[in-house]
């Protein structure tokens, strides 16, 4: 009885200790940061957006509206979602993309924006703006090495869609 206590007490003992060894020579490790995890959008600068989705949808095919077009996939990682894609020719002299000369801004999906933000501020990254939230997804705006601004989206998909549902607009598959 007390041989079997005894080894009992030892291999508790050894799986405890084990387990405070392991706590404390590992790191705290937080899960890694997703970063982009796909193209949000393209914005492109011209002289008439009008007549240029018109000559995109007759000519190429695209589904465009007031906005661009939108191409719809579906994602990756899970296949039963979908993901879509701005395409969006601006006047060109839209303020949005910043500076005068930058002729065009892409917007990137990404998974957690706030965290993303907060890491890019420690790395010393330009973050232009505040991040703003809406029904459809949180942005901000950055900028890259040469000062190009980017545009960053934590997309809902779920309402981004039905937004077009209810204004008519159909996608490009």
């Amino acid at each position: 009885m007390k041989q079997t206590t005894l080894i009992a007490l030892v291999i508790i003992a050894s799986f405890g200790l084990g387990f405070g060894f392991k706590t404390i020579i590992s790191k705290d490790e937080k899960p890694e940061l997703k970063r982009v995890t796909g193209i949000g959008g393209i914005f492109f600068k011209c002289k008439d957006p009008k007549k240029l989705r018109a000559w995109y949808e007759t000519h190429l095919g695209l589904s465009t509206n007031d906005y661009g077009a939108v191409f719809e996939w579906h994602q990756g990682a899970d296949s039963t979602k979908k993901g879509f894609t701005q395409w969006s020719p601006f006047i060109e002299t839209t303020k949005y993309f910043g500076a005068a000369e930058q002729k065009f801004m892409i917007n990137y999906r990404v998974h957690d924006l706030e965290a993303l933000v907060k890491q890019l501020e420690k790395e010393g990254v330009t973050i232009v703006d505040k991040l703003e939230s809406y029904d459809y997804g949180k942005f901000v705006h950055i900028t890259d090495l040469e000062g190009n601004r980017i545009e960053l989206w934590e997309p809902n998909d779920v309402v981004y869609e039905k937004m077009g549902v209810d204004m008519g607009a159909k996608t490009v598959k």
